[in-house]
């Protein structure tokens, strides 16, 4: 079943585990179905923290990895990988941990979920929130109070949608919204056809900029970048999945600046020389197999970096 089909599975494996001592610790920062960590635990590593806001998720891991929460070698927490400090400090390893993993985005389970409201293939609420119990703002929310701007200015920062101006007139115009069925069909229906159709439905961007805003998805990942990076013990490493260009890019510069070493300049004593923190181990981002994309198409566009703690 695709919603339990782990995007780059063997590659994290590979990225944490090989040319050093096997991880002692890691932290799976977004559980999901748990088949990250189920892989990790079957390479040989001593125990690994499953953190996910999503109950439902979270539901499915605890089934799916009894055997090594029973045997003390996975713990799962319901939070956010935004606090995996505070997840880590919980169970004592306030010293640091030996790897990370991060798969981005929204999962395939999520997505196959119609009550969820993330896709538009299957009619569903307007929700869209990782954690349905949190109490926070709802697609529909934004669909149905926001005003055009503040619509087109989300449409186009999160989605990188051009017709942004357009598709937040068509919204505007044509709200209340409630379903992702009749807000995919406005979106269509507002973007003109131009030359061949596109394979890619044109709600797409409109919803990926939906999810990041109710979400708060990308300040998320700018969070916890640098505080995973400390938390990483010597050797340690990061490996992040991104799934579109915005998150990549952040991993990307985030990387990159940990692995500089900064000195101060002559005369400029207020900026502090600082040593570089680790190294980049992916020059370019590791990608999906041929074999996997077509087992599971959402891994196309999947891109692993991976960082390791000097």
């Amino acid at each position: 079943m695709a919603a339990h089909l782990p995007v780059l599975r063997d590659e994290v494996v590979s990225a944490l585990t090989t040319g050093r001592p096997m991880p002692d610790r890691v932290i799976d920062g977004t559980l999901g179905a748990g088949g990250h960590t189920a892989a990790l635990i079957a390479a040989g590593v001593g125990h690994v923290l499953g953190l996910d806001v999503d109950m439902q998720a979270l539901a499915i891991a605890r089934e799916r990895l009894s055997a090594g929460v029973d045997a003390g070698r996975a713990t799962l927490q319901h939070r956010s990988y935004t606090d995996i400090a505070g997840a880590a400090a919980e169970i004592g390893w306030t010293d640091g941990v030996d790897g990370i993993v991060l798969d981005l985005g929204v999962s395939s389970m999520q997505v196959d979920t119609a009550e969820r409201g993330f896709a538009f293939k299957k009619d569903g609420p307007l929700d869209m929130r990782f954690d349905p119990n949190s109490g926070g703002i709802m697609a529909a929310d934004i669909v149905n109070t926001w005003d055009e701007r503040e619509i087109a200015d989300v449409l186009y920062r999160w989605g990188e949608e051009r017709e942004a101006r357009r598709i937040a007139r068509a919204i505007v115009a044509g709200r209340p919204f409630t379903s992702t069925q009749s807000l995919a069909d406005a979106v269509k229906k507002a973007i003109p056809v131009r030359g061949k159709p596109s394979p890619i439905h044109p709600a797409t961007r409109t919803f990926q900029a939906l999810r990041i805003a109710v979400n708060d998805e990308l300040a998320s990942v700018e969070r916890v970048l640098p505080v995973a990076i400390h938390l990483l013990r010597p050797g340690g490493r990061l490996a992040v999945i991104s799934f579109h260009s915005l998150e990549d890019r952040i991993v990307k510069h985030a990387f990159r600046d940990a692995g500089l070493e900064i000195t101060a300049l002559p005369g400029m004593q207020s900026m502090p020389t600082q040593a570089a923190l680790g190294r980049v181990l992916t020059r370019k981002p590791i990608e999906a197999s041929a074999s996997e994309i077509e087992r599971n198409p959402r891994s196309r566009s999947a891109k692993l970096r991976v960082f390791e703690r000097s």
